[in-house]
C-alpha cells in the first residue's frame, strides 16, 4: 500500500488565464477519489467559477476538506483578473503563490507543489527576474537539502504515456544550440533523467536513448560533427557510470511505436526536438516534471491559453495527470 502523503500545492497561474477553470474542473475529476490537493489563489476568483470553496488557514486542513469543497489558501488579486487578459499588476502575487507553495513543500506540509501556467511576458513586465517556472524553482530552492543519493538540477522532463523526453538545452534561440551544448551538461541530464525514473518512475534499470543534433546524427561528420565530437563522448561518459544509454540516434527515426519500445527516456538536445513528438503523441496527456529539485514539483504541458479563457473551453486532462503524477512520485519518495 502506497504511503499517505500530504496534500498537494496548486499554485495560481495566470488569472487571466485558463488555470481557474482546470483547477475547478480538476477538483470536480478527483474529489471524491483524490488526490487532494489546495489552491493558493483568491477565493472569490475561484467561486466565481464555480466551486464551493472553503478558504483555509493552514495547509493541514485540506485533506478533510477537499472531498466537499476546494480548499483555497488565500492570495487576494490586486487588480481584477479578465478572461484572456494578462495583467502585469498581479505578478507579483503569481510568483508568490509559487513561493508559498515551495516553503510548504520543504517544510513537508505539502507532498508535492504542481504549477499552473504563467503568461511570461507578463511576469516578466511586472518584474519577475527569470525565464519560466524552472529557473524561479531553481532559486527558491537554493540550499536546500536533496534527497539522499540525488543529484541537482533542474532539468525539464516531459512525461507521458509511452514517451518522456528530456531536453539538454531549453528556451534558448535554435542558432545558439550547437554553441551551448557541452559534454558536461549531456552528461548531467542523463544522470538527472536516469536517477528520476529509478526513484520516481520505479524502474530499477533505467534505458537512455540520446538523439543526434543534426540529421542522420551528422552523417559520419557529413552534416556536422557535433554528433561525434560533442555527444558520443557524453554518451559514452554515462555508460561508463553504468547508464544503458543509446545513441547518437537519428531524431527523424527515434519515436516511432517500435523505436518507443526500446528506451524509457530519450535525451534530446533542444526544445521543439523533444516537445514536438510528445505534444503529438499526448498533447493533453503529458506532464512536464522538474528534475534534481528538493521538492516534486509538475505541471501542465500546455500555456494559459488565453484566447479560450472563460469560454468554457479549457480541458483539465493535463493537470489532472499532472496532480495524479505528482501524487505517485510524493508516495515512492516517501517510501
Amino acid at each position: 500500500m502506497a504511503p499517505a502523503i500530504a496534500p498537494i500545492a496548486l499554485t495560481m497561474g495566470e488569472p487571466g488565464g485558463i488555470g481557474g477553470e482546470i483547477a475547478v474542473k480538476a477538483w470536480n475529476a478527483l474529489k471524491a477519489t483524490g488526490p487532494a490537493f489546495f489552491l493558493i489563489d483568491d477565493p472569490d476568483r475561484i467561486e466565481a467559477l464555480g466551486a464551493p470553496v472553503a478558504t483555509i488557514s493552514a495547509v493541514g486542513e485540506a485533506a478533510e476538506i477537499f472531498a466537499a469543497r476546494l480548499p483555497v489558501l488565500p492570495l487576494p488579486l490586486k487588480v481584477v483578473a479578465y478572461p484572456g487578459v494578462a495583467a502585469p499588476a498581479n505578478a507579483g502575487l503569481v510568483s508568490a503563490s509559487v513561493a508559498q507553495a515551495v516553503t510548504a513543500a520543504l517544510a513537508g506540509k505539502a507532498s508535492a507543489i504542481v504549477t499552473n501556467p504563467i503568461q511570461k511576458s507578463s511576469m516578466i513586465a511586472g518584474g519577475f527576474a527569470f525565464p519560466g517556472h524552472t529557473e524561479y524553482l531553481d532559486a527558491l530552492t537554493e540550499g536546500s537539502p536533496m534527497p539522499a543519493g540525488r543529484s541537482r538540477g533542474p532539468a525539464m522532463m516531459l512525461a507521458a504515456p509511452g514517451l518522456r523526453v528530456v531536453p539538454v538545452t531549453v528556451h534558448i534561440p535554435l542558432r545558439r544550440v550547437a554553441e551551448i551544448l557541452t559534454v558536461d551538461a549531456i552528461v548531467d541530464v542523463g544522470w538527472l533523467a536516469a536517477e528520476a525514473l529509478i526513484h520516481d518512475f520505479g524502474l530499477e534499470r533505467p534505458r537512455l536513448a540520446v538523439a543526434g543534433l543534426n540529421p542522420h546524427a551528422g552523417e559520419d561528420g557529413a552534416l556536422g560533427d557535433e554528433d561525434a565530437r560533442i555527444i558520443r563522448p557524453a554518451i559514452e561518459a554515462l555508460k561508463r557510470e553504468g547508464i544503458e544509454v543509446a545513441g547518437p540516434l537519428p531524431a527523424d527515426s527515434m519515436f516511432h511505436v517500435d523505436a518507443r519500445a526500446r528506451y524509457d527516456a530519450a535525451i534530446c538536445m533542444y526544445h521543439d526536438q523533444a516537445l514536438i513528438p510528445v505534444k503529438t503523441l499526448a498533447f493533453h496527456e503529458a506532464v512536464n516534471v522538474t528534475l534534481g529539485l528538493p521538492i516534486v514539483r509538475t505541471s501542465p504541458d500546455h500555456g494559459t491559453a488565453l484566447d479560450i479563457a472563460g469560454k468554457g473551453l479549457a480541458r483539465p486532462d493535463s493537470l489532472i495527470a499532472a496532480i495524479r503524477l505528482a501524487a505517485e512520485i510524493a508516495a515512492r519518495r516517501a517510501a
